[in-house]
């Protein structure tokens, strides 16, 4: 079976998360395509690598960079995505999840058609997946929010808060009613 995307369908209303690589990844790579942007891409048969200095928003796709932080400080960045990491993209769908991680304290974003998807997660549309982590991201850097609400501990508060923000339809003023 063939992936839905390849090298020339790719760059067209998708969403996908690139894995970040070092630049001996590319070094006998022949340069494929540059964009009017400036990124470059080099074409395999596997998937595409991607050197660019801006990821998220790229022309009509939601392409994010995900990365250790230990590759290289530089806002040059090199990605690879192989051609089944790509999944459709519009603004009507209900396409994203939303998924927290703990450990690193990050919140993130991804396709009901990636691997990662658990029938738990609400899904929603870019525009509300949108808001729903800059809700989720105000609970994580602030704490006025939590001065009127009935808590023992600020911490635990925000884990609950996060997870029904994540895994209901409810607003983040309804969960909040439930803690006065």
């Amino acid at each position: 079976m063939s992936a839905a995307y390849h090298r020339n369908n790719f760059h067209k209303h998708t969403y996908c998360v690139f894995e970040q690589v070092r630049a001996e990844a590319i070094h006998e790579l022949k340069l494929s395509y540059q964009s009017a942007s400036g990124s470059c891409y080099y074409f395999t048969e596997q998937g595409v690598y991607r050197v660019s200095n801006h990821w998220g928003r790229a022309a009509n796709c939601k392409w994010r960079l995900q990365s250790d932080g230990a590759i290289t400080e530089h806002r040059t960045k090199i990605g690879f995505a192989c051609w089944d990491w790509f999944y459709r993209d519009n603004d009507f769908e209900k396409l994203y999840f939303i998924s927290f991680d703990a450990a690193s304290g990050q919140v993130h974003y991804a396709h009901k058609d990636s691997p990662k998807f658990q029938s738990h997660f609400v899904l929603r549309t870019a525009a509300q997946t949108t808001q729903i982590i800059k809700s989720i991201r105000q609970l994580l850097t602030t704490d006025a929010w939590a001065k009127h609400l009935n808590h023992q501990n600020i911490d635990d508060l925000r884990t609950q808060i996060m997870e029904q923000l994540i895994t209901t339809e409810l607003s983040l003023t309804e969960i909040k009613r439930k803690f006065l």
